[in-house]
């Protein structure tokens, strides 16, 4: 009998292990696969089962804390759940977002920033292109590496009034591509495009040296990445469009639960 889970661990060639690892990954024409990851069970499953890299997201708001939206995340969250994600990880690396209103200005980005570093990040993430190029300065000369993220951005969502893709105009189109070039320039060592055009976000992935990480923007970035219970159905009550569900957790919870309930409240045989 074969069991579940060894003790036994390592990482295969084909692994992503570090984030300098991401220029020779998109050099090979070799696809990045990136998942969320709030807590340390799953952070441990990702790790073993290969993922290569692992994202703290502030969607955690929504999909573990109930949240409306990610503006209600702050600072302390996010280290509290970086910290219990790397934890759970050997090998693979750990992005984490730095929340609404924690970048406002280069010294606040940098100050959160290593405050993330210090609770277990491999790297932070904000949201924003030209406008943020200052924050992003500071963030890669001290020593951090930057992941940047355009298009829609969650934690603006509540000032635009909904979630919308982007890039469906020529200007819109334009000022994606120039904020990508701009974080390209600044360092970023990769780059989020969220619910872009899948011809922008090609186009895009064409002109950096930095890996595209696609979430509902066509298959033509260099990697994907997905909200991890969209993944498995652990939160069955909103799935983006583009996420398909391979599992349902959800009833599969629901159906242990109920079984053990029947079993408890059995009456014992006379």
């Amino acid at each position: 009998m074969t069991a579940a889970f060894s003790c036994e661990w390592f990482p295969s060639p084909a692994m992503l292990t570090s984030l300098t690892d991401l220029p020779l990954k998109k050099q090979a024409g070799e696809r990045v696969t990136v998942l969320t990851a709030y807590d340390y069970p799953t952070a441990r499953l990702l790790d073993e089962a290969g993922v290569d890299l692992l994202l703290v997201g502030d969607s955690l708001g929504m999909v573990v804390l109930g949240l409306p939206d990610t503006t209600g995340v702050t600072l302390d969250m996010m280290r509290h759940h970086t910290a219990a994600v790397r934890r759970g990880v050997k090998r693979v690396p750990v992005i984490s977002d730095l929340p609404f209103h924690t970048y406002d200005t280069p010294e606040q980005a940098l100050a959160s920033a290593r405050l993330l570093m210090e609770a277990g990040a491999d790297a932070v993430k904000l949201e924003g292109g030209v406008a943020f190029i200052p924050q992003v300065r500071a963030i890669v000369q001290a020593g951090i590496p930057f992941v940047g993220h355009i298009g829609m951005l969650p934690q603006s969502v509540v000032l635009e009034g909904g979630y919308k893709k982007k890039g469906k105009t020529p200007a819109q189109a334009e000022q994606l591509i120039a904020d990508a070039l701009a974080l390209d320039a600044a360092g970023a060592c990769a780059m989020v495009l969220e619910s872009v055009v899948a011809e922008v976000a090609t186009e895009i992935t064409r002109q950096v040296k930095a890996t595209t990480i696609g979430i509902g923007a066509g298959p033509g970035t260099d990697a994907q990445v997905l909200v991890t219970p969209d993944l498995i159905g652990s939160f069955p009550w909103f799935r983006p469009p583009f996420a398909k569900a391979r599992a349902d957790v959800a009833s599969e919870i629901q159906r242990a639960v109920k079984e053990w309930m029947t079993d408890v409240t059995a009456k014992p045989a006379p």
